[in-house]
């Protein structure tokens, strides 16, 4: 099922922007190796969890895949690790590429064994500059980026984080796009080839698109920045029992609006009028959309702006949007029933297709569930298996016999 069907990938990814990425690509088809140390990944120790290892982060970003322990560091593990690369179409790694070389793993060494391989590397920084053996997580990127200047710009003048792994999910993504990118192109040529996804300039070009302004021009114009998500207004706006989310851009919704507020007297004021006014003016347009949101409840703004076709969504929390009648409706977050872990809440794949539907079947493994399996599949015999176990390169195999 799915798009990638047929596709075997490697994923020896940690944490989040790595899994987060050959989870997508597992959710589209692809069978999914995650390669774990022997202790697993860190993340199956963050938050509440009903058994050890199996935490909330990591069941959210490692389903679609199996799972193998083994330890890189020891030769029997590092040559396991070699044979399952040796027939797969891609591997993902999110260390930095020193840290593969020193592991013997580089792309000099993988694509003599394997030639069609796709060797994608999602980490901190580009190769050809001074950064490049930096180590970087997602908050270092927000910062180096911008985003939390543009925070304190916005807010009371002190930078925050975005309370999200942003860079994680949208570089993961990023390298699932380049990903199957470098497969359409392996397809006609033939040849693999090396694929490098870095955070920073992924994020710098993500933000900047937005907000180079002035900056685009030589000599610059301004200072950069967009100035309508620059506005202290661009927010929620409090209504006399909450707040609601509303966006009056374009001028058939600010004619609606008008119509609908019964205020004329903004159509009149050419501020208000035309999208340039506006735009020339966003700081006092905000400002009085606030004040005119205060005046009325939250559901009663609701009717009356989705009547006059004005763009409006509820502020949700992290429980009331698992309520939300839309994500309801289309069974968002569907509970399933875990192997190990019970009933928990899934998210459904976002993306449908007509001709390859996808449905998510393979839950987050435990660690090494899949070990003595995919050691089969690659051609070991169970005494080699056994032995890789001695020698400490990997976990005894699973012995519950539940996939």
């Amino acid at each position: 099922m799915g798009p990638l069907k047929g596709i075997r990938i490697v994923d020896m990814t940690t944490v989040l922007m790595g899994p987060y990425a050959t989870q997508t690509l597992g959710d589209y088809g692809a069978d999914v190796v995650k390669i774990e140390p022997v202790e697993g990944d860190v993340t199956r120790l963050i938050g509440p969890t009903r058994h050890p290892g199996m935490g909330p982060v990591f069941l959210n970003t490692n389903r679609s895949k199996r799972s193998i322990a083994l330890d890189l560091k020891n030769p029997a593990g590092r040559d396991a690790a070699l044979r399952l690369i040796a027939s797969a179409d891609v591997l993902v790694y999110n260390v930095r590429p020193q840290a593969m070389a020193r592991l013997n793993l580089g792309y000099d060494v993988v694509s003599k064994l394997n030639p069609r391989l796709i060797y994608a590397g999602v980490f901190g920084f580009g190769q050809d500059g001074p950064y490049a053996a930096k180590p970087a997580y997602d908050d270092l990127i927000q910062g180096a980026t911008a985003l939390p200047a543009l925070m304190a710009q916005t807010g009371d003048g002190i930078p925050r984080y975005v309370p999200n792994a942003l860079v994680d999910r949208i570089v993961g993504l990023a390298a699932v796009g380049a990903i199957c990118a470098s497969l359409v192109h392996r397809d006609r040529t033939g040849h693999g080839q090396r694929l490098d996804i870095p955070m920073f300039e992924t994020m710098a070009g993500f933000v900047m698109g937005d907000h180079m302004g002035g900056l685009t021009y030589e000599p610059p114009l301004d200072k950069g920045g967009y100035a309508r998500h620059l506005s202290r207004d661009r927010r929620p706006y409090k209504t006399s029992d909450g707040y609601i989310c509303v966006i009056v851009y374009n001028d058939k919704q600010w004619e609606n609006f008008f119509h609908a507020t019964g205020r004329d007297d903004l159509r009149a004021d050419r501020k208000f009028a035309t999208f340039a006014g506006r735009a020339a003016n966003i700081d006092m347009v905000y400002a009085e959309l606030a004040r005119i949101f205060e005046t009325r409840t939250t559901a009663d703004w609701t009717e009356l702006l989705e009547k006059a076709d004005v763009p409006v969504m509820p502020m949700h929390n992290l429980e009331s949007i698992l309520g939300d009648p839309h994500l309801v409706a289309t069974d968002f977050f569907p509970v399933v029933d875990h192997p190990s872990e019970g009933k928990i809440r899934n998210m459904k794949v976002s993306a449908t297709w007509s001709e390859t539907p996808v449905e998510t079947t393979r839950l987050a493994p435990r660690l090494n569930q899949h070990g003595a399996e995919v050691l089969r599949e690659v051609g070991f015999s169970s005494e080699e298996i056994a032995a890789l176990v001695r020698d400490g390169a990997t976990k005894a195999p699973e012995a519950t016999g539940v996939d």
